[in-house]
């Protein structure tokens, strides 16, 4: 039998492409989020970010990957 070849996902180009992929993660039996719901919480996490110096704003961004890394599904 031939072995499946690995594909692998495409890389968001947009901003709207990030918020479909981050539904379509956050949408599972337990939990039920659409787009529009994910747009809206997204925003009030920029909302948030711009509040913050630029360099604080990176910091926190770059510790959620490293907090996504330690969780790779």
């Amino acid at each position: 039998m031939a072995k499946k070849k690995a594909t692998k996902k495409k890389a968001a180009s947009n901003l709207n492409d990030i918020y479909n992929q981050v539904a379509a993660h956050a949408d599972t039996d337990g939990v039920k989020i659409n787009v529009a719901e994910t747009k809206r919480v997204l925003a009030c996490f920029f909302d948030v970010l711009e509040d913050q110096k630029p360099a604080d704003a990176f910091d926190f961004i770059s510790k959620g990957l490293k907090r996504a890394a330690g969780r790779r599904r």
